[in-house]
């Protein structure tokens, strides 16, 4: 058996607000949407595949200390690109975890954007090559690890 990950479902606060935060900083369409008063959802994709889904059903902010997802990662081909992600980001006003682009460790190659959603979910954009001359911020660890 061969498996992949097929998409990845996030409980939001506040489904308009995060549906808007995702279209715009990842470039998603809404492949299907629910808004019925009590059960609201959006799934969200690229083309033909479905990436994230949304469900609003929470309240308060993602606890970073309980178990659970630790923070959803996307790859894009080129430092260009997270950089143009990083504008868009800055320009939302989002929480960056990290100033700019880092490495995933000291000497790596590949690095990227860490950052929370409208509801503190943490997140990355990162390519594989092109944060080699940024500095890492966790020294001994995975960049991605401890943020």
């Amino acid at each position: 058996m061969e498996l992949r990950t097929g998409h990845v479902g996030l409980n939001v606060t506040d489904l308009d607000r995060s549906q808007a935060f995702y279209e715009r900083v990842f470039g998603f369409e809404v492949q299907a949407k629910g808004d019925d008063a009590d059960r609201r959802w959006v799934f969200l994709g690229s083309g033909r595949e479905l990436l994230v889904t949304l469900w609003q059903q929470s309240e308060g902010r993602f606890p970073t200390a309980a178990p659970g997802l630790h923070h959803l990662s996307f790859q894009v081909d080129t430092a260009e690109e997270v950089l143009a992600a990083e504008a868009v980001l800055r320009d939302l006003g989002t929480t960056f975890r990290y100033d700019g682009v880092v490495p995933h460790g000291e000497g790596a190659t590949s690095g990227g954007l860490f950052f929370l959603d409208p509801d503190g979910i943490r997140l990355e954009i990162y390519a594989p090559t092109g944060a080699q001359a940024a500095h890492a911020p966790t020294a001994g660890a995975p960049t991605c690890g401890f943020f």
